[in-house]
Parts: C-alpha cells; sequence; structure tokens
C-alpha cells in the first residue's frame, strides 16, 4: 500500500470539554497519512489517478468550521471516516494535537488508525 501524507496541517476548531473552550475556534495540528494504490497516479501523472490532497484539506477544513468536538478522539475519528468514505482511502492514520493547551505541556493529543 502507497502513502500520500499531510505534515502539520493547522487548522481551525471549536473542541474541548468545558464549554468556555469551545466559545472561540482553536488551531489545531493534524499531521495525516492515507492509505491508497498510487500505481496508476505514477503511470498516469494524472490527478483523477489518485487523491487530491488539496481537496482532502479543502473538505477537512470545512467540517471542523461546520462542527464543535468535545474529546480529540471524536474530532479524530470524524476525519477518518470522512477520508475513508469521501476519497476512497484504504486505510488513514491521523495524528490529531492541540498545542499549548496546558502549562508546561507542548501538546496533547491522540493517533489513530482506521481502514
Amino acid at each position: 500500500m502507497d502513502i500520500i501524507f499531510l505534515e502539520q496541517v493547522k487548522v481551525q476548531t471549536k473542541l474541548g470539554v468545558p464549554a468556555w473552550e469551545r466559545m472561540l475556534p482553536q488551531t489545531i495540528i493534524l499531521d495525516i497519512e492515507i492509505g491508497c494504490d498510487l500505481s496508476q497516479a505514477g503511470k498516469s501523472d494524472a490527478i483523477a489517478d489518485t487523491i487530491d490532497y488539496g481537496a482532502v484539506v479543502e473538505r477537512i477544513r470545512g467540517t471542523l468550521n461546520e462542527h464543535s468536538f468535545q474529546l480529540v478522539e471524536a474530532l479524530a475519528e470524524h476525519i477518518c471516516q470522512l477520508i475513508l468514505s469521501e476519497f476512497g482511502a484504504l486505510s488513514v492514520k491521523i495524528k490529531v494535537a492541540k498545542p499549548s493547551i496546558l502549562p508546561g505541556l507542548k501538546a496533547l493529543g491522540v493517533v489513530i488508525e482506521r481502514k
């Protein structure tokens, strides 16, 4: 299986358990690996034979603008299912990080993988 990766994708969303944390959008950082078969795209050099990563990022930003999540886990699951269902990926691995959310902590988050 081949991998398309999107690293350090910064997006805005409302995320957090306390209601005050979901009042304003905050920046989260995504690292995404999309499993797919890139053999045809390598031969054809055509965007139609691959997953358009620009469209993936645009779709993620759109959905995170529309939805609010309490848990990082729920946000990660939502994005994985979106990429699997809308872009035909074979697998998705995502790391969601909330930077500087707690004093003395660089970031917190989760890594999940779905097929």
